[in-house]
Formats: structure tokens, C-alpha cells, sequence
């Protein structure tokens, strides 16, 4: 099964996460299918890269909670419904 999920990089308390497309049993910080936005808890920050989440979705990828309250607030499920 494909996960939308986050990456976890950058130097000790100085943490970002990088949106991505992985199998469900891979380990968090391995090898993605398809990195898909950025996320910045610090700043708030969140870039995304719209038309290839929606086809992830649109394929069956499930994204995990947290991810699913970024999507939300960046209203990507609004555009999946649309398409």
C-alpha cells in the first residue's frame, strides 16, 4: 500500500519534513517513490505539489493523519472532488 507520510531531515532542533510517496512498509526515512511538498513546523511553511498529490490519491495512496490535516488546510481534497 502507497502512504502520503513525512520525511523527517535536517540538523537537531532544527527539523523539517518533506512530503512523500512510499510504500507502507518501508522505514520512515527511506527511499520514496515521489517526493511530493515540504513542511516547515517551525515557520509553518508548507509547499506542495498539487496535480501529483491529487494523482496519488486519485490512485489509492492513504495519507496519514498528519499529512491529511496539511492537506486539508491547503484544501487539496476541494480539487479532488472537482477533477
Amino acid at each position: 500500500m502507497i502512504k502520503l507520510r513525512l520525511k523527517r531531515y535536517g540538523k537537531k532542533r532544527e527539523v523539517s519534513y518533506r512530503i512523500v510517496a512510499i510504500n507502507s512498509r518501508a522505514r520512515r526515512d527511506g527511499r520514496p517513490l515521489e517526493e511530493l511538498g515540504f513542511y516547515n513546523p517551525r515557520t509553518d511553511e508548507t509547499r506542495l505539489n498539487v496535480p501529483a498529490i491529487v494523482k496519488r490519491l486519485k490512485e489509492g495512496a492513504q495519507p496519514t493523519d498528519t499529512v491529511r490535516s496539511l492537506l486539508t488546510k491547503a484544501q487539496v481534497f476541494e480539487q479532488l472532488k472537482n477533477a
